[in-house]
């Protein structure tokens, strides 16, 4: 089985029940080995394997948000659902659509049909999700299901509606492996000329689509980028936005591998426009949503309160560099993955004329803090330990220096001081490394240190630092800059630390904000 195949493949139904069970439980009946590592405020499955989320609908006064799921690592299944009204808290419900014999469902993407469109009725919501549709060959295309009860059930249309014609046409084996890649439909409505507009994910570019009603589609163009050392296009994103000048974007954007020239393997995306036919990019340099390791087959959806001016983003937090190993988790949790915590993204017009996504945690996830620590300032020329323990909680604070070198925050720190992981500054790099919390057992070597672009010069930075049993995320600034990282913290990695290399460094505004139960 090629990776490219089992990617997209998920478990069976769980029933439903809440998103988080308690810390030192794991499956009704099952033996407790080690302590509980179970995310405390992130999202992760009752039990089984996570992989890729799909872009939420708002229907029935939640959102519902789909996600790839299986009973084993990297295995074969169909989305599961799970609801939230805060995009914090998520209420799972099982499987919607099921695997059927050598017939998986990978990603795709669902939409609220308003207008009925495709005739299952107003406010139905229809789903484009890839199948490998021959059994043998498993040339990947285009289904169609319909939901007339808010996203909670779903039936299937027996036939394609978006026929990969490359695949079909293959007959060598070469050409049927480059033509095989066909997948993760998203499908957005253009207001502008009344019609639905899908983008699918090619091995080197992305194909467009047109179409009035969902099931008949017309292919009008595809949109190719001169370094193809980015990798195939995944989980591709195609939205409208209005930026904070008023102006409105269309924003285009891809999961993509861009490891081997030294960029991130996440979300990058670009901003341009939509003629009815192509998207033709404002500048064909990619701009990237995450900087670390961990971000990846993100979607982006409007938020309900503010749809035009604000999106809300997701992402899986593995990479398919080391995804199919067992994780920590397996053992003491009985599951393998876990979502991001949501992002609310805004469109902002940068100094330099371009216009670029910003992020910020969302707002929501404070109300859950079940405590708020103010910490007096120090001024650091070495090491200090900060005399406060705990395992899931925002760090927020501001670093100022002169001549210092090198200068950041140890989280997860072991009472030793042996295991931790570095988020700091350094030259121009704003790094989040977690080599010395790795574990022989579950090596994320050489994918250990991860780092955005900072300016050179820069004397300040203010970070928010979110850790979880199994992760962190760093904001910087005012969200130009994200960094995500899965860390494997063993159950005494509980500490913090500031350090300063190279002279003195000021950290002031010292705020920690504990989740203490799980959400």
């Amino acid at each position: 089985m090629t990776l490219e195949f089992s990617r997209r493949t998920v478990l069976q139904g769980t029933g439903a029940g809440a998103l988080a069970l308690l810390m030192g439980g794991v499956a009704a009946g099952t033996a407790q080995a080690v302590p509980s590592l179970r995310a405390v405020y992130h999202m992760t499955p009752p039990s089984g394997w996570l992989c890729d989320p799909q872009r939420p609908v708002h229907t029935n006064g939640a959102y519902q948000l789909y996600y790839l799921h299986s009973s084993i690592n990297n295995g074969q299944g169909g989305w599961d659902l799970a609801t939230t009204n805060d995009c914090v808290s998520f209420t799972h419900h099982g499987v919607v659509m099921p695997l059927q014999p050598d017939f998986p469902v990978w990603s795709g993407s669902a939409v609220v049909d308003a207008a009925n469109t495709a005739g299952f009725g107003s406010g139905a919501v229809i789903a484009l999700a890839t199948k490998p549709t021959d059994g043998i060959r498993k040339y990947q295309e285009q289904y169609l299901y319909w939901s007339t009860d808010g996203g909670s059930t779903f039936t299937a249309l027996p036939d394609p509606v978006i026929v990969n014609t490359d695949g079909r046409a293959a007959t060598t084996p070469a050409a049927i492996e480059n033509a095989e890649w066909f997948r993760d439909p998203k499908i957005h409505w253009d207001t502008a000329r009344n019609e639905w507009v899908c983008v699918i994910g090619r091995a080197r570019y992305a194909a467009f689509y047109t179409s009035p009603n969902l099931r008949d589609w017309k292919w009008t163009s595809n949109f190719d980028y001169p370094n193809h050392a980015l990798g195939g296009i995944e989980c591709p994103d195609l939205f409208e936005m209005t930026a904070n000048d008023g102006t409105r974007h269309w924003i285009f954007a891809a999961s993509m591998d861009a490891y081997s020239i030294g960029l991130p393997m996440t979300y990058a995306y670009w901003t341009g426009s939509w003629n009815g036919t192509a998207f033709t990019a404002d500048n064909l340099t990619p701009q990237w949503l995450d900087w670390g390791w961990d971000w990846y087959a993100a979607v982006t959806w409007p938020a309900a309160e503010a749809p035009e001016t604000k999106r809300l983003a997701i992402a899986w937090m593995n990479n398919w560099k080391y995804a199919a190993r067992d994780v920590p988790t397996d053992a003491s949790d009985g599951y393998n993955g876990q979502n991001s915590i949501v992002r609310e993204l805004r469109l902002e017009h940068q100094p330099g004329g371009w216009y670029s996504l910003l992020s910020a945690p969302i707002a929501a996830l404070q109300a859950y803090a079940t405590a708020t620590v103010g910490l007096p300032d120090f001024t650091v020329d070495g090491t200090v330990v900060l005399p406060w323990a705990g395992r899931a909680y925002e760090l927020e604070l501001d670093i100022s220096w002169d001549a210092a070198t090198n200068v950041g925050v140890s989280v997860g720190r072991s009472p030793d001081g042996s295991r931790h992981t570095n988020v700091g500054k350094y030259g121009g790099d704003l790094y989040v490394d977690r080599a010395p919390s790795d574990q022989n057992g579950y090596a994320l070597a050489p994918y250990t240190r991860a780092a955005a672009p900072i300016d050179t010069g820069a004397r300040s930075v203010h970070l928010r630092i979110f850790v979880d049993t199994q992760s962190v995320e760093v904001f910087v600034n005012s969200g130009h800059t994200v960094v995500s990282q899965q860390v494997h913290f063993v159950d005494g990695d509980t500490g913090i630390a500031l350090y300063a290399d190279g002279g003195p460094a000021t950290f002031t505004g010292i705020t920690i904000r504990e989740f203490g139960n799980p959400i």
